[in-house]
C-alpha cells in the first residue's frame, strides 16, 4: 500500500514543478512584458493629452439627461426648454442644452508587418513603433470620450472605459495577430455600422489594398485609412551605388545610381497614394498620410476628426 503512495507522491510533486514552471513563465512573460508597456503607453497617453486639450469631445446636442451648456433663447424655442433659474440670474433668457453622447464602435488595426520594422536614421522611430503609439494615442483619445474601442483581428469586443487601454496595449506589443503581420487586415464579422481605421505603410499592391477594404465596406462600416512612411521612403534621398534588401523575402536589388531612378521611383509612389485614395473614396472611406519625421500629435488630430461623422468620405 505504501508504493503507490510513494508513486502519488511524485506525481504530485511533478504537477507542482510543472505548475512552478509554467507559473515562472507567466512572471517572466509579465516582466518582459511590463518593461516594455510602460514607455509605449507614457508615449501614447502624451500625445493623446496634448490632442485632448485641442478638442471639445464628441457630443453633440440632443436628447439626453447629462447638462451641456446654456445659451440664450432663440425665437423659434420652445418656451418650456427655458431655464429659468439660471434666467435670473441675468437680463437675458437662457436655453438649458442636454447633450448626446456619439458613442460608437471603432476597431483599429495597425500593420506589424516586417516592412514597418525600418527607419532611415536613429534619429527617427521605426514605422512600426509610431504605428502602435498613434494606435494607443487614438484608443485613449476615444476612450476619453466615451467610445468603444477594440483592436482589429483579435476577436475583441468593443469596450469603453480606460481599464482598456491596457489590454489594448498589451495585445498590440505581442505582434502575434496574422493580419498584422501580413500587411493588410483579414476578414473579421463586425456589425453594421461600425468604423474602422487602418494604420500601416499600404505599400502592398493596390488590388490586394482594394479586396481588403472592400470586406469592411459591404458589411457596411465605414472607416479611415492612415499612411505611415519613413521620410526616406518618401523622397528616396541616397546617392550612388546601394543595395536594397527586401525586408519580406522579397530579396535584394543592387542599384549603381540611385538618384537616376529617383523620378520613376516618385512617379510609382504617387500612383500608388493616388490609388489609395481612390480605394477609400470608393468605400466613401477617408485617407490621410503621415511622416515618422513629423510629430505623432498631428496624425492624431487627423485621426480623430476623420471619424467625426460630418467628415465621411473626405480625404484628410
Amino acid at each position: 500500500m505504501r508504493e503507490p503512495a510513494a508513486e502519488g507522491a511524485g506525481s504530485s510533486a511533478g504537477q507542482q514543478g510543472a505548475s512552478g514552471a509554467r507559473a515562472f513563465a507567466r512572471a517572466r512573460h509579465a516582466e518582459l512584458l511590463s518593461a516594455r508597456l510602460p514607455p509605449l503607453l507614457v508615449a501614447a497617453e502624451r500625445v493623446a493629452a496634448t490632442v485632448a486639450q485641442g478638442v471639445h469631445g464628441r457630443r453633440r446636442v440632443g436628447q439626453g439627461d447629462s447638462f451641456w451648456q446654456f445659451r440664450p433663447f432663440l425665437p423659434g424655442d420652445a418656451i418650456s426648454r427655458i431655464d429659468w433659474r439660471q434666467s435670473a440670474k441675468s437680463d437675458r433668457t437662457y436655453v438649458r442644452e442636454t447633450e448626446w453622447e456619439a458613442a460608437q464602435s471603432v476597431w483599429i488595426w495597425r500593420d506589424a508587418s516586417a516592412s514597418m520594422r525600418w527607419r532611415s536614421s536613429d534619429r527617427l522611430p521605426e514605422k512600426v513603433d509610431r504605428v502602435e503609439v498613434l494606435t494607443l494615442a487614438l484608443a485613449s483619445l476615444l476612450l476619453r470620450g466615451g467610445e468603444r474601442v477594440a483592436l482589429l483581428g483579435h476577436g475583441m469586443r468593443p469596450v469603453s472605459g480606460r481599464p482598456m487601454i491596457e489590454m489594448l496595449a498589451e495585445a498590440v506589443t505581442r505582434r502575434g495577430d496574422a493580419g498584422a503581420v501580413s500587411g493588410l487586415p483579414t476578414a473579421e464579422q463586425l456589425p453594421r455600422h461600425g468604423r474602422v481605421v487602418l494604420i500601416g505603410d499600404f505599400l502592398s499592391p493596390l488590388p490586394d489594398v482594394q479586396q481588403a477594404v472592400a470586406r469592411f465596406a459591404t458589411i457596411p462600416v465605414t472607416g479611415h485609412m492612415l499612411q505611415v512612411l519613413d521620410p526616406a521612403e518618401e523622397a528616396l534621398p541616397f546617392r550612388g551605388r546601394i543595395r536594397f534588401e527586401g525586408l519580406e523575402h522579397e530579396g535584394a536589388a543592387l542599384i549603381g545610381k540611385v538618384e537616376g531612378m529617383r523620378g520613376d521611383y516618385m512617379q510609382r509612389l504617387a500612383a500608388q497614394r493616388e490609388g489609395l485614395k481612390a480605394i477609400a473614396a470608393a468605400a466613401g472611406w477617408t485617407f490621410g498620410t503621415h511622416r515618422t519625421d513629423a510629430s505623432p500629435e498631428s496624425a492624431l488630430l487627423g485621426l480623430y476628426l476623420a471619424l467625426a461623422p460630418d467628415r465621411a468620405g473626405r480625404a484628410v
